[in-house]
């Protein structure tokens, strides 16, 4: 099997966990936050690192739904942290082609890291190299949920008929989602050992292709990343069909 991503196989949407900043600045007797700042500098590389290999889009796990729960000094700390390397590396992002996307309720940050967020999605709107999705006060419980909120006031609102509602495909309540415009994820890697998802891209975590890597975030490296894509290649996604029907859809053509 060859050891390099074929161009033809490399998943256009990755979806990243970036777990483990805690317990490496732990190991290292540092504070938490200090973890935090280093995997900071490490998703400015893998989304560069993504560009390169073909990767059209790259969503990161910035601050989900539940992290709100944790100690005060750790998210002041974080959405600080949030607002000071993103405005730092938007002219990178400018300059390397990157367009910044979000997923999740950004009207709950704080003040400036809110401003940071919406400085940084005007700055890079016209990047057309790879996009760059931050889950930033996101949950995929929650982004269901609302989903299912706005086809029950369409619904009571006539806009949906009975019918429809009946004949409704899981393509068509995608589009209710906040993700209806992103494209679907691919591959989801979760970085520092665990094995869940942690609430994470749930609707498209259906038939994405899952990735575990040992690694803590602030280790995370471009080899590590590099084996992720080829064991995607490796892999044969055939969403509930087998091998059999697979191979007969793309030879069919050519009868």
């Amino acid at each position: 099997m060859n050891s390099n991503p074929s161009p033809a196989a490399v998943p256009a949407h990755v979806a990243i966990i970036m777990d483990g900043n805690g317990r490496w600045a732990k190991s290292r007797g540092l504070p938490r936050l200090e973890g935090h700042r280093r995997g900071a500098g490490v998703a400015q590389d893998v989304v560069r690192w993504a560009a390169d290999a073909g990767v059209k889009q790259i969503s990161l796990y910035a601050f989900s739904t539940e992290n709100w729960e944790r100690p005060h000094d750790e998210v002041t700390g974080l959405m600080t942290l949030l607002a000071t390397m993103l405005t730092m590396q938007v002219p990178a992002m400018k300059k390397e082609g990157v367009r910044l996307r979000v997923l999740g309720d950004v009207s709950a940050l704080p003040r400036l890291a809110h401003q940071a967020v919406q400085h940084a999605l005007r700055a890079t709107a016209k990047g057309e190299r790879i996009e760059l999705v931050l889950c930033l006060n996101y949950g995929g419980q929650q982004e269901i949920l609302a989903g299912a909120r706005r086809l029950a006031q369409s619904f009571r609102a006539g806009e949906i008929s009975e019918e429809a509602l009946d004949s409704m495909s899981p393509a068509d309540f995608r589009r209710l989602l906040w993700r209806d415009d992103l494209l679907p994820v691919d591959l989801l890697i979760r970085t520092g050992g665990e094995y869940r998802i942690s609430n994470f891209h749930l609707w498209d975590a259906a038939y994405a292709e899952l990735y575990f890597s040992p690694e803590f975030w602030p280790d995370y490296s471009r080899e590590a990343f590099h084996q992720a894509l080829v064991g995607y290649q490796r892999r044969e996604r055939r969403f509930g069909l087998t091998s059999e029907q697979l191979h007969a859809e793309v030879s069919s053509p050519h009868e």
